[in-house]
């Protein structure tokens, strides 16, 4: 639900669309729902960075690598929508759960965000903001404000 109400208005290039969602009850009475995302063929980053050993073992030919020109632009790619989120959107959303698993290449190599199940929406008014726990991929905190500070010092 928050992956829904996290994509319900939001519009950029690099950010995943959504074709449709699907809620049901599987048959032993869960809860079921999914989005469709567009296909992208050339999979996620992780699978361009860190091949696993059975996808190098069904590439007969020596496995594919990304240049440095297509890392740079995938990185362009994402800083353009964590700047729409954070920024340009009509309310701030904070992804929370951003890694190379979660960044999915087109037909072209252009990046898109994906996944938004741990999403935050910011309250417009900073006064009606909750603390909250750590979320995200074990082994992953994205750094706090009091980081962000440092960096701009």
């Amino acid at each position: 639900m928050a992956e829904c109400e996290a994509l319900r208005n939001i519009r950029h290039r690099n950010l995943v669309k959504v074709i449709t969602s699907c809620s049901s009850i599987d048959f032993q009475g869960n809860d079921f729902k999914a989005l469709i995302y567009y296909y992208m063929p050339n999979g996620s980053l992780e699978r361009w960075l860190h091949p696993s050993l059975e996808q190098e073992i069904e590439i007969e030919e020596a496995p594919q690598r990304l240049s440095l020109r297509q890392r740079v632009t995938i990185a362009i790619d994402v800083a353009h929508a964590i700047h729409y989120l954070h920024q340009d959107s009509e309310v701030p959303i904070i992804h929370c759960d951003l890694k190379t698993s979660n960044i999915l290449l087109d037909n072209d190599m252009v990046a898109h965000i994906s996944d938004f199940g741990l999403a935050k929406l910011l309250p417009v008014k900073p006064a009606e903001s909750s603390s909250i726990g750590i979320r995200g991929t074990i082994g992953y905190a994205a750094p706090g404000n009091h980081l962000l500070q440092l960096a701009r010092n």
